[in-house]
């Protein structure tokens, strides 16, 4: 499962970074590509030299590579990695990362890492087992990284208990756990995906839209396309980015006509709809083909009743297919939610409620509640990313039970 895999391997200032050496060692030969981000207090344990020859990549300790200015990109590193390791985390890294202090290239790295990332934690027993250091380890897991927890033994200072980096054997084989759980396990599946808000004209400079940014719609494009499969993603007005991908199919679109246009031609040939659009339930009855002159002190605007992509779908959808919906509400959150779930014929239903601090509209976080016919289930507050990758593991369950065996 490590073939070919990008790891990016972060090192720290540890009695543990010997290890370093064993687990590089391990996932080249496994035939990943590793590339080493040191600390500075990490060369005082292991050197550079030593992470160079075994990982075949020069190792990275600072941002200025040399005096001519070349610098070591950390967007670039955080963009190649399909995973980023930190192995050993020290306590300073640990409070770094917990806290947003990006003061070397590990944390910038990090900060900038698209993939998932995860740590090993390595230091001695008080301090592992320190109220601060078990509040970070609990709070860069809010973020959606994940921890190899440290194992028990005997530690450099001569006490013995949990302290100890988990064994390289160990760390390959969670490493092998996660890709085998995420690699290819939606290849030859189609989603279709609706983000972002629609804008419905009123003249050629105004219109009727919401405070959507379509963050949570890209992401969930990300994730899907992460698990291999081929994305139609259609995108009301938004400034967030994709990378392109064969396996990706871009439709940029404004109004609600031009989105469900779009998602009847796509939705019949695809095995998963996503419903995430905040799509304007009303539009102007009449649109003006010249800027509407500021002549009077009020002005009306009929509106009419846009179509409802999402019912419309649902009214379309096969057996063999599946339909997600998000619902926004701000009272009776879960009896509306399941209200729609029935209504428009959804599998899955994804509520936000704007009473959740961090969540709704334009923040990079979120936090939802996962709805069925039979289950309910509440995330915790996680940044989009983590919460699409919940929402998409969540889906493929429901599309493994559904699919006959």
């Amino acid at each position: 499962m490590l073939r070919n895999k990008k790891i990016l391997l972060g090192v720290c200032g540890s009695i543990a970074a010997y290890k370093a050496a064993f687990l590089i060692r391990l996932l080249v030969k496994a035939g990943a590509d590793v590339r080493v981000i040191s600390t500075t207090s990490a060369s005082d344990f292991i050197s550079p030299l030593t992470l160079s020859t075994l990982s075949k990549n020069p190792v990275l300790t600072k941002f200025v590579k040399n005096e001519q200015g070349e610098w070591n990109n950390h967007v670039e590193l955080g963009l190649w990695a399909d995973l980023m390791l930190i192995a050993p985390l020290s306590a300073n890294t640990l409070g770094k990362m917990a806290n947003g202090i990006c003061d070397n290239l590990l944390i910038a790295s990090y900060l900038s890492a698209k993939c998932s990332v995860m740590v090993a934690p390595a230091m001695d027993l008080d301090m592992y087992n320190h109220a601060s250091t078990q509040q970070n380890l609990k709070t860069i897991q809010s973020y959606g990284n994940l921890v190899i927890e440290a194992e028990d033994g005997e530690l450099a200072s001569g006490l013995s208990g949990q302290g100890r980096m988990a064994e390289p054997e160990n760390i390959i084989e969670v490493l092998e756990s996660h890709f085998s759980k995420t690699s290819g396990s939606l290849k030859g599946k189609k989603v279709l995906i609706t983000a972002g808000p629609t804008y419905e004209a009123i003249d050629p400079v105004r219109f009727i839209g919401n405070h959507s940014t379509g963050k949570m719609g890209y992401a969930l494009a990300k994730a899907s396309l992460n698990l291999g499969a081929e994305v139609i993603l259609i995108s009301g007005p938004s400034n967030e980015k994709i990378p392109e991908s064969a396996s990706l199919k871009l439709i940029k679109v404004q109004s609600a006509n031009e989105m469900l246009k779009a998602a009847e031609e796509y939705f019949e040939h695809a095995d998963i709809g996503i419903m995430s659009a905040a799509v304007a339930d009303y539009a102007p009855k009449n649109v003006s083909d010249k800027k509407i002159k500021k002549d009077a002190d009020s002005v009306s605007i009929e509106l009419v009743r846009n179509p409802d992509i999402a019912k419309t779908l649902g009214a379309k959808k096969r057996e063999d297919q599946l339909l997600i919906g998000f619902a926004l509400e701000t009272d009776n959150e879960e009896v509306n939610a399941k209200r729609k779930l029935k209504s428009k014929n959804f599998d899955l239903i994804v509520l936000n409620s704007l009473k959740d601090e961090g969540a709704g509209f334009a923040y990079d976080t979120n936090k939802v509640t996962l709805i069925t016919h039979n289950k309910v289930r509440s995330l915790p507050l996680l940044s989009k990313e983590e919460t699409a990758k919940k929402i998409i593991d969540y889906t493929l369950d429901l599309l493994n039970r559904k699919t006959p065996k």
